[in-house]
């Protein structure tokens, strides 16, 4: 263990009988005299949630999270003293969560064939100090809830009362796992109130809350014993207007609640949905809508960055990125919250955590989520496509290893965290687990540098192979070698941050470099282009980035990129001479483009350019989620160049400034709060004059049309006109102020 818990004198309990899909519920009675305090520590294989005397412990939805449960098992440490009464009745529900339900497809069932709870309770009063851990002298009986899946959703029968108490059996599942909490809490966050009631065509009933969330529907109605409240959940509606599901896949994403007779509430427990709309299919007589209420779901994690501009279709798309992160925020980067699916795919991860840390405080958070990666990663190196790695599409865990841009994580996110907070232990710690990784692809590659084995998904849903292609048109050991030299490189950095000796690393980039450039002399598709020009991989960089270029004009301005090569598009283009094509994809808004999405009223990104079709038509039903945060990944954009606030070193003890205006925006506003304190930028059009104005709370370079600025902490103004190039190529200062 981590270190010494209460629990260790406690023994893991499940009920003593098969109760098959309902979820038990644990009791323990104690007694406390005046003035006591009482501390509960508290795990579950599953997940819990607990009450002392009625009143919910705590605010972590779906505890305790989702870690590699063999090697980390996350337990929570509450202070119950505020709770406490003579008479105490400490009462647990146990859901299968992600531990035994479909998402797992039973990987787990070596540590236990169920969800187990462990707890201990440690109170002290004036009768001394005594514990209460989880026995053989604890009770179970059967919950209302009857049915609980993170896929399907939950039942719930609120005329079940907790009756028939019977003593747990104990296990021995051992725990070398268990480590204190480590990522933010799941917690519930905003709540919505239905935009609209909807009748549709086929005559449904359905409730549409204006933004698609991650979460659970809340609702209250007055009912006799047996009427039912059914929901099914929805991100859109089809062509026609009527309520659409088939993208959910075999995901049943359904809400049963039994009523007892009365008023009274019902909620989900132990799974969440990913919706916009909820149809009700079943309801008693008389049921309003204002009482119905989306809550929303993730975690809890410190909102650090803005954006605001003068373009409404822009700003929604921030606002629908910003959805998409906290919608897949919740305990590990999810790539989708609706399907049968729902995992920490690597390769979403990589790709947005860049925007993902300008606009979060999202250290605690992925350093958890980058410890599970680390315990799964093989003895050879070999880094596991998703994380947790549940093995759910094969059953086999170690088919799912090892391809480039998605297992690259290992050494992509480990090097932005240290960039967005500057903690160099956080570095060292996963400096083995980056190594590990460049040497696997290492040897895959061989002498040659080339690396052409293994699984890789390609230029994931790029449009430049056809249409129902899954993987683009770039080249698979294109990709894959270029991805091999990234990773090497900023290991190599990694190490020199760390004062460690990293020039073996720095010769490994070198010579992928060249043997890149020897076996690609030309690039074929944006994304090739675009990761030569960003990897520093390209030998005539002019030349390519010129290619790139036509190959965006020629398209009419539109992109064709898939999850690899977006985040690095607009990126090659502007770094390279063409910060106005980098404009005209962003804000393009015919298909593909991502203000297409905004203009058919999107609230969160979609997972392909072509989700939806002008015509309302759908691409695809088996890889077509709405609230996907990979194509999110432009907010890095966003922040970094058209607002250009930088880190100018790890953790923004330096600020570089270097704002790209364009005059199709008449503002632009960006504002990232760092670890020492708030960056702002600030650029606007007045006729023929744009005036900037920086703030910075430290020592800061400001480049701006060519020229170079150092300045102190401070706030800054620029003023510059009176040219027809476009302000980032012009040199005419008028005026520089502090």
């Amino acid at each position: 263990m981590g270190q010494k818990h209460m629990v260790e004198h406690a023994s893991w309990i499940y009920p003593s009988e098969n109760i098959g899909e309902v979820c038990p519920v644990f009791r323990k009675h104690f007694t406390a005299r005046p003035g006591a305090a009482a501390k509960l520590e508290i795990t579950a294989f599953g997940v819990y949630e607990a009450f002392l005397n009625g009143q919910r412990i705590g605010r972590f939805f779906l505890a305790p999270g989702w870690t590699s449960y063999p090697a980390r098992l996350q337990v929570q440490t509450y202070d119950l003293t505020a709770l406490l009464r003579e008479e105490n009745e400490l009462t647990v529900t146990l859901g299968k969560g992600w531990f035994a339900g479909r998402i797992s497809a039973g990987v787990y069932q070596a540590i236990a064939d169920g969800p187990r709870l462990l707890a201990a309770l440690h109170l002290t009063d004036a009768d001394g100090t005594r514990e209460y851990a989880t026995d053989e002298s604890w009770q179970w009986a059967e919950s209302p809830i009857r049915f609980s899946d993170i896929y399907d959703g939950e039942a719930y029968d609120a005329r079940v009362t907790l009756e028939n108490w019977r003593f747990c059996r104990t296990d021995s599942c051992g725990k070398q796992m268990l480590i204190p909490q480590e990522g933010e809490i799941v917690t519930e966050h905003e709540c919505l109130k239905p935009a609209a009631v909807l009748h549709t065509p086929k005559g449904e009933t359905v409730l549409d809350f204006g933004q698609e969330v991650t979460g659970y529907a809340e609702f209250t109605v007055q009912a006799r014993a047996g009427e039912r409240v059914l929901l099914s959940c929805a991100e859109v509606l089809d062509a026609d207007g009527n309520f659409y599901t088939e993208n959910y896949r075999s995901a049943k994403s359904r809400i049963e609640y039994i009523c007892r007779d009365g008023i009274q509430t019902g909620r989900a427990h132990h799974t969440f949905y990913g919706f916009r709309y909820l149809r009700v299919d079943e309801a008693p007589e008389g049921w309003q809508a204002e009482n119905f209420t989306a809550v929303c779901v993730y975690s809890d994690l410190q909102r650090t960055g803005w954006i605001r501009t003068s373009d409404p279709l822009l700003n929604q798309l921030y606002q629908n990125i910003v959805w998409g992160e906290k919608d897949n925020l919740l305990d590990v980067p999810t790539d989708c919250p609706q399907r049968d699916e729902r995992l920490g795919w690597t390769g979403d991860a990589q790709v947005s955590i860049r925007a993902i840390t300008c606009t979060f405080d999202g250290k605690r958070f992925f350093s958890k989520w980058l410890r599970d990666m680390a315990a799964e990663q093989r003895g050879d190196g070999a880094v596991s496509h998703f994380v947790p790695n549940v093995g759910l599409f094969t059953k086999d865990p170690a088919l799912f290893c090892g391809g480039s841009a998605w297992a690259d994580a290992a050494v992509i996110c480990p090097w932005q965290l240290y960039q967005a907070y500057g903690d160099k232990e956080l570095l060292r710690e996963h400096l083995p687990m980056m190594q590990k990784w460049v040497e696997y692809v290492c040897r895959a590659a061989g002498d040659s540098c080339i690396w052409s084995t293994g699984h890789q998904y390609g230029d994931w849903l790029a449009l430049d192979a056809g249409e129902g292609n899954y993987t683009g048109a770039s080249r698979k050991e294109f990709i894959a070698t270029a991805f091999y030299a990234h990773s090497a490189q900023l290991l190599a950095q990694a190490m020199d941050a760390l004062d460690m000796d990293g020039a073996a690393y720095h010769r490994l980039f070198e010579a992928i470099r060249a043997a890149h450039q020897n076996a690609f002399p030309d690039c074929r598709t944006q994304t090739e282009c675009a990761l030569a020009l960003h990897f520093g991989l390209a030998a005539a960089p002019d030349r390519v980035a010129a290619q790139l270029a036509e190959l965006v004009r020629s398209n009419g301005d539109r992109l064709t990129t898939g999850f690899v090569g977006t985040p690095y598009l607009l990126h090659a283009l502007s770094e390279n001479g063409y910060a106005q094509t980098a404009y005209d994809l962003l804000l393009q808004t015919e298909a593909p483009s991502w203000l297409f999405s905004v203009k058919m009223g999107a609230t969160t990104v979609w997972e392909h350019w072509d989700s939806r079709k002008a015509d309302g038509s759908f691409w695809s039903t088996d890889m077509n989620s709405f609230n996907h945060h990979a194509y999110g990944a432009v907010a890095d954009w966003l922040y970094a160049a058209a607002g250009g606030i930088r880190p100018g070193k790890p953790g923004y003890e330096t600020v570089l400034f270097s704002p790209i205006p364009n005059r199709r925006l008449q503002r632009f506003e960006v504002v990232v709060n760092t670890p020492h304190g708030k960056v702002c930028s600030c650029w606007k059009w007045n006729g023929p004059t744009v005036t900037y104005v920086l703030t910075t709370p430290v020592s800061a370079e400001i480049r701006l049309g060519g020229e170079q600025h150092n300045v102190a902490a401070g706030t800054y103004t620029f003023v510059r006109g009176g040219y027809d190039k476009s302000p980032y190529e012009a040199k005419d200062f008028l005026n520089v102020r502090r």
